[in-house]
């Protein structure tokens, strides 16, 4: 790697080496290239720069390699930088790299039937349900799945992920205008090992994101945020979910209203571009290259017009479960937490689930009611168990009188 190859300007380089000496006082040109990312070259190129401009002096040599230490001059310029922004981690990318990137690593889905039912196999998934995933996970566009609340839409949604095979580079950083965004988070990006020695090391290669956002969304999270005391900007939330998924659970119970964030979200979603900009009020364009998930137990029509919905072109209905799927849950359920069970207990619970007016079985009962149980056998001091009596009590404490 050399400058004509990095993308991004020589004096951007300059300022991080400035920014780094000034806050590690003593470094070398190694130190230096594994601090910033970049090659040993591109660190002695402005090294020699910084040299021949008495911003550094040399205080020895190991081998090839140069210590060094900011000059008065140097500490002066450096302290001048360091107003402007104190961003000293890894050498940015450029924005054109960036776009070639995410679109190279745009998701290509492959999956049947078979292979969904390993991607969500912990759950109790009917085939007919399967059938609607595979095209829509294939087409790789924003999917709305919606339905009564507790049948495992939100548990769907994040297995969703389950189908991607393969891993994705992510920059730590990227240079827009001479501004640092900064990326890579290693709360939403998991790093998986390199074995390719030939790969920029101002990238992380990684597993596809996914962000799970509910009703804490608020507009300025789809937003660059500046941190005024350092100076840099933190990607928002879709762009750090760049090549992965992007679930919005609860749709419609976010702090902000559906309405802002369709009207939002509208052209990126169509035409997978999304625009952002600087405090200054440069606007600059980046992909918008996820799959945007959509869970809601509210009807679709009341949370966006027809214009909208037609840019979500795969909408899921995830009913409430069969005797039988409420049976096959109950039968995990109790076997994954040893649960004594008698040989009725799941018809028993069934019927209970069913009265007072109820009329709908839910896939989340078996795993609440177990819950329950196992908090009762704990605080009367004995091992959990599933009788009729237990069953009637945990499903008293459960359900609200209608």
């Amino acid at each position: 790697m050399d400058l004509a190859t990095l993308g991004v300007r020589e004096n951007l380089v300059l300022d991080l080496v400035l920014r780094r000496l000034m806050l590690e006082g003593t470094s070398s040109l190694t130190a230096m290239a594994q601090k910033l990312r970049i090659s040993v070259p591109v660190v002695d190129h402005i090294f020699r720069y910084m040299r021949a401009q008495q911003m550094v002096e040399v205080k020895g040599m190991s081998g090839n390699d140069y210590t060094f230490v900011l000059s008065v001059a140097g500490r002066q310029t450096a302290s001048e930088r360091f107003q402007i922004s104190q961003y000293a981690g890894a050498c940015p990318v450029s924005l054109n790299d960036y776009h070639a990137a995410v679109r190279a690593q745009s998701a290509k889905v492959h999956v049947d039937r078979r292979v969904l039912r390993q991607a969500f196999g912990d759950l109790v998934v009917p085939d007919r349900l399967l059938d609607q995933l595979g095209p829509a996970l294939i087409a790789q566009s924003s999917i709305f799945v919606y339905g009564p609340s507790g049948n495992g839409k939100t548990s769907l949604a994040e297995r969703m992920l389950r189908v991607y095979q393969d891993a994705v580079m992510i920059p730590y950083a990227v240079e827009v205008d001479n501004q640092i965004i900064s990326i890579y988070d290693p709360v939403v990006h998991h790093a998986v090992p390199a074995e390719d020695n030939e790969i920029d090391p101002r990238w992380v290669l990684c597993r596809r994101p996914c962000i799970v956002v509910g009703g804490e969304l608020i507009p300025s999270m789809l937003e660059l945020r500046l941190d005024e005391s350092s100076g840099i900007y933190s990607a928002p939330l879709q762009m750090k979910a760049n090549n992965g998924l992007f679930i919005v659970d609860d749709f419609g119970r976010q702090l902000m209203s559906p309405r802002d964030l369709l009207n939002r979200w509208i052209v990126p979603l169509d035409r997978r571009v999304d625009y952002l900009t600087l405090r200054y009020g440069v606007k600059f364009q980046i992909p918008f290259e996820l799959l945007v998930v959509f869970s809601t137990n509210l009807d679709p029509s009341d949370l966006a017009d027809e214009a909208f919905l037609r840019r979500i072109p795969n909408k899921i209905y995830v009913e409430s479960v069969t005797p039988q799927v409420f049976d096959q849950i109950f039968d995990r359920v109790v076997a994954a937490r040893r649960v004594p069970t008698e040989p009725d207990s799941a018809e028993y619970l069934r019927r209970l689930c069913l009265r007072e007016g109820r009329t709908e079985l839910r896939a989340c009962y078996p795993t609440d009611i177990c819950n329950i149980l196992s908090s009762i056998s704990q605080y009367e001091n004995r091992p959990i168990q599933m009788t009729k009596a237990d069953l009637e009590r945990a499903t008293a404490l459960y359900f609200a009188k209608g």
